[in-house]
């Protein structure tokens, strides 16, 4: 029953276990089905055990986690969480095929070899088939460390609305994944030898080229600046835009209209979603807990490791009218 878990810092430290994993372990959520608590995750019914209500009208203030010794363990998965939802609210999800977690901090990938780069061609009786070669990495990709030190006291703090605190740790959360999908987009960039345009103003004509750069796969995402991307959307062809149900506009031959601020106003970037690009993490939100328990939050580090990979050929293409 959640009402009898017994709650310590320990809980931080074990190994290959989160704190909300070592939760489920000792309350499983499968034993609420069907329940008014079945909505509701381990973590969440311990909140709920000590009363801590984090929105809503009558939230709470962060002290409220102090209140016992118990509670206060939870108050580091609180900014964990708060921290990774704000990661969450990126374009990262739109730009990786698949996302592969790694203990450490570098990994080993794999490269694709063709030696009949035509698929089409047949091959007459009692003939080898063309090979295509999967083989191991010779280089590890380095997982690099994105973070943030925060540094606010206890009495700084304490008598903040707990939904306002979630709120400046969710824009911490999102101004690192601003970094590390930066990261991503220049590993797209540097992956292909970027085609010029003639001019210096982007024309719908020049998208329709970078289209047509995809042959094996198609290009279902665009990347561009915010005022590229404005640029685009004030073309003639764009007057009547198409939205999907997240609100992300779609060209007219289907590809996703998305922008980031890292880029350049002189560049767009084309990817096949799917086959574009591998994200691999060496670790979740990482934070310091004893001191956040000990209401020592003079000195917090948030720091996650994770590092790109490049994937197929012909899944990336690049317009810089600068080149």
């Amino acid at each position: 029953m959640y009402t009898s878990v017994k709650l310590e810092k320990g809980m931080y430290h074990l190994a290959n276990c989160s704190f909300s994993q070592a939760l489920e372990l000792a309350d499983p959520s499968e034993q609420y089905a069907g329940t008014p608590l079945g909505a509701l995750d381990a973590y969440e019914r311990q909140l709920k055990r000590f009363d801590i209500r984090v929105s809503g009208e009558h939230c709470d203030q962060v002290e409220k986690f102090f209140a016992t010794t118990e509670s206060a363990v939870l108050f580091p998965e609180f900014v964990r969480r708060a921290v990774k939802q704000g990661m969450e609210e990126s374009i990262l999800p739109e730009l990786t095929a698949t996302v592969t977690a790694v203990k450490g901090t570098s990994c080993k990938g794999f490269s694709i070899t063709d030696t009949e780069p035509d698929y089409g061609k047949t091959t007459a009786e009692g003939s080898n088939l063309p090979e295509t070669a999967i083989t191991e990495s010779a280089d590890h990709l380095p997982l690099d460390k994105f973070g943030r030190l925060i540094t606010a006291t206890y009495e700084t703090v304490r008598q903040q609305r707990i939904d306002v605190f979630a709120v400046m740790l969710r824009a911490i959360g999102h101004k690192l994944a601003g970094a590390i999908v930066s990261a991503a987009l220049k590993k797209l960039k540097d992956s292909v030898i970027a085609k010029g345009i003639a001019g210096t103003d982007l024309s719908y004509a020049d998208l329709a080229t970078l289209y047509g750069e995809f042959t094996a796969f198609d290009m279902t995402t665009i990347i561009a600046s915010p005022a590229t991307v404005a640029e685009i959307l004030a073309m003639e062809q764009m007057k009547d835009p198409v939205c999907d149900a997240k609100g992300i506009v779609r060209l007219p031959f289907g590809a996703k209209l998305l922008k980031d601020a890292s880029l350049s106003d002189t560049v767009v970037i084309g990817i096949s979603k799917d086959f574009a690009l591998e994200c691999v993490t060496g670790s979740e939100v990482l934070l310091e807990t004893d001191q956040l328990i000990d209401c020592q939050l003079d000195r917090i580090a948030v720091s996650v490791r994770m590092g790109f990979r490049p994937l197929m050929a012909g899944a990336v293409a690049v317009l810089d009218w600068t080149a």
